[in-house]
């Protein structure tokens, strides 16, 4: 894939989705050549991960509270480049556990965040903005037989806890749309279906970690539910080829579901998956459902996203759910990790 010349900043670089979206720039041609600078917005720059610690002289991190009510414009504005060309706005709490306990910073971090980066996107008059979304702002929605699009939303009840994540990225979709009408930002918005497989960090504890630990300790997968909620599912390689296109190609205003439609599957199905493809057989599932709210498991669903108005700008997912877990299981057995540490 090409990269356009110029200065892409990037939010959320010490987590695993905006991390990864920076070393594939960073891996690319166009960086070689010294045509594309990359700056980390971090709140924590001893948070950022080997790659980009010890990054070519393209990549530098700026700290500062982005997500904060009162950010302070004139700090961050002296230190960006003038170049500043293309911004991707990934940073946002991930972990369940945190939603639950901390509602509030989660759906003020979310909101403050999101609308902090399009104000800078509107003073710096950047050429070009993706805000990633989450598949949570469908909410509870039925199996209709067929996947939905991105305008076909359900519901997400607004007296749950864990609500705050969906109706913050929700909020945060809906900045987007009127910064773009009100002040001709062009920000484009990625609903992003779960990514993982290369990049991940060993730390996560989501479903996909569990489940590729499980392989790796040769233990049976356990589930704490009944696994019938529906998974919608990418690789980190695809997804971040659907963010370049479009920030890229994308219309201004518009959303685009990133998700590959060849791997939606329930909980339960993509278990068995695992257990059979990825560990040969060699171990098998358990279910044993408690109370998923004490886990902050997000709510059963049974959605379908539709990839159809990514692909009319020309991207194709290249990896199935089983590859996927491979390349989970190389990036743990590159940290080190053995059957005794997967715990």
């Amino acid at each position: 894939m090409e990269y356009r010349k110029g200065t892409y900043v990037i939010t959320g670089v010490t987590g695993m989705i905006g991390g990864f979206l920076a070393a594939t720039l960073l891996d690319s041609q166009e960086c070689r050549q010294g045509d594309i600078q990359v700056v980390g917005l971090v709140r924590d720059g001893s948070r950022l991960g080997r790659k980009l610690r010890t990054a070519p002289q393209c990549f530098r991190f700026i700290e500062c509270d982005f997500c904060a009510a009162d950010f302070r414009w004139d700090s961050l504005l002296d230190q960006l480049p003038s170049s500043a060309d293309y911004l991707i706005h990934c940073a946002a709490p991930t972990a369940s556990s945190y939603m639950v306990s901390h509602p509030v910073e989660t759906a003020d971090s979310i909101l403050f965040g999101t609308r902090n980066m399009l104000e800078l996107a509107r003073r710096i008059r950047a050429k070009s903005m993706v805000y990633l979304s989450s598949m949570e702002v469908y909410g509870r929605t039925a199996d209709r037989g067929e996947p939905l699009e991105e305008a076909e939303l359900g519901y997400v009840p607004l007296d749950s806890v864990r609500s705050c994540y969906p109706l913050g990225k929700t909020m945060g979709e809906h900045y987007c749309h009127i910064y773009q009408q009100e002040y001709g930002v062009p920000v484009k918005i990625a609903r992003l279906a779960q990514v993982f497989g290369k990049g991940v960090r060993p730390e996560d504890n989501r479903v996909y970690m569990q489940f590729a630990k499980a392989v790796l300790g040769k233990r049976n997968i356990v589930l704490r539910t009944e696994g019938s909620s529906m998974g919608n599912y990418c690789a980190s390689e695809d997804a971040a080829a659907a963010v370049f296109s479009i920030l890229d190609r994308g219309e201004d205003g518009e959303v685009y579901n990133v998700v590959n439609e060849g791997n939606a599957m329930t909980i339960r199905e993509m278990a068995e998956l695992v257990a059979g493809e990825v560990a040969n057989g060699a171990i098998g599932v358990e279910i044993r459902a408690e109370d998923a709210r004490a886990y902050g498991y997000a709510p059963a669903t049974q959605l379908r996203m539709s990839g159809k108005k990514l692909r009319e700008l020309g991207w194709r997912p290249t990896k199935g759910l089983a590859e996927m877990y491979l390349d989970v299981i190389y990036e743990l057995e590159k940290a080190g990790y053995a059957a005794g540490d997967l715990r």
